[in-house]
């Protein structure tokens, strides 16, 4: 599962994305290219989990990530970055809200809401050029001979047409059971889940203005937004220490880093959660997809555990750390055993017991 960093030239992406990911990014010489890699998912609970039991060893989740070349006229006429879009599950979409005098802007002016409206409208047209061209296909075809399954698509590409014409995203066209795998396997960028990252100034941190001025957008396309100063988290990784850290951001005024913030959206978008195994050995974070049923996510442990599942037993992260302990979560009657039709919540603890 992945999630594509975009933006326009000068927004902060690729500042962000090193801040993320941990790693530097070489000057390419060549035709620009998408550019791999994977951030920790900085989930709080499971600092506390690790607190309490002392591993040995401590393993976060992981998040793949993929910077994808700038949004700008040479990459969208060559149509190379649509191909790179298509290949994540969801999308972050960097956007420049900072005043720099030294750091030029494509457009001239900085214009969050403007850059907002000018990539959603890019990656709308699109689409629009993809079904349009889908439905000629399907059209000329029909002509020949006639075939249910193409008749199927050919009405459902119609409607994607009008919603697109709308200036909509297709992700807020509801598809039937039916439909859903008639496209599944289309370059349609709009039905990717949208994150928004305004990129501000360090002064400008703690400001909500831009989020409320992109609330009724973000409602309306289903978009997720944020604000993050990305030079101030690449100051904040330097730092050695986690007292370091949380020092910094108490002289910021802010109470959490803000690619804690990121990660959960990331995961958010891609209909993700977390559960946790505990023990003095390790500590460990793994990601299951949203709604899955026990055995799923013993599989993502080893694939063993699912083929072998007997049961799970099932800890509360929360009511784990409010009681402090097993021993005490035991007594409270807080500790039970769940089979394979349980469906995991996030947070949930689990201690998986399969045979094979």
């Amino acid at each position: 599962m992945k999630i594509g960093i975009i933006g326009l030239p000068q927004s902060g992406k690729k500042t962000l994305f090193q801040t993320l990911t941990g790693s530097p990014l070489r000057e390419q010489s060549g035709p620009a290219k998408a550019v791999p890699g994977n951030a920790e998912i900085l989930d709080p609970r499971f600092e506390q989990l690790v607190a309490m039991y002392q591993p040995l060893k401590a393993v976060r989740a992981r998040v793949e990530l993929m910077l994808l070349p700038r949004i700008e006229a040479e990459n969208i006429s060559k149509g190379d970055i649509f191909q790179d879009i298509a290949d994540v599950d969801g999308l972050c979409h960097v956007v420049r809200a900072f005043n720099d005098d030294a750091i030029y802007h494509a457009a001239g002016s900085v214009d969050p809401l403007r850059d907002v409206a000018t990539v959603n409208a890019e990656l709308i047209i699109h689409d629009q050029i993809f079904v349009e061209k889908r439905i000629e296909r399907l059209t000329a075809g029909l002509k020949k001979i006639k075939d249910d399954k193409q008749q199927q698509e050919l009405e459902l590409m119609q409607r994607m047409q009008t919603h697109l014409e709308a200036e909509l995203p297709l992700r807020l066209l509801p598809l039937s059971d039916e439909e859903e795998p008639l496209v599944r396997s289309y370059p349609l960028i709009t039905r990717k889940e949208m994150i928004l990252v305004f990129n501000l100034g360090e002064n400008e941190l703690g400001q909500s203005r831009l989020q409320e001025e992109v609330a009724d957008l973000c409602r309306r396309d289903r978009m997720a937004a944020m604000v993050v100063s990305a030079q101030v988290e690449s100051e904040i990784a330097l730092l050695e220490s986690e007292e370091e850290r949380r020092e910094f951001l108490a002289d910021l005024g802010i109470s959490e880093a803000a690619l804690g913030t990121l990660t959960r959206l990331c995961l958010e978008a891609l209909g993700l959660i977390s559960f946790f195994t505990v023990g003095k050995d390790e500590v460990r974070q793994w990601l299951v997809r949203r709604h899955s049923p026990a055995p799923v996510a013993a599989g993502v442990i080893h694939s063993d555990l699912q083929r072998g599942f007997i049961r799970a037993e099932l800890m509360r992260c929360d009511e784990l750390l409010a009681c402090g302990s097993e021993a005490e979560l035991k007594k409270a009657g807080k500790i039970s055993l769940q089979g394979k039709e349980y469906i995991v919540e996030d947070g949930d603890i689990l201690n998986i017991r399969f045979k094979v």
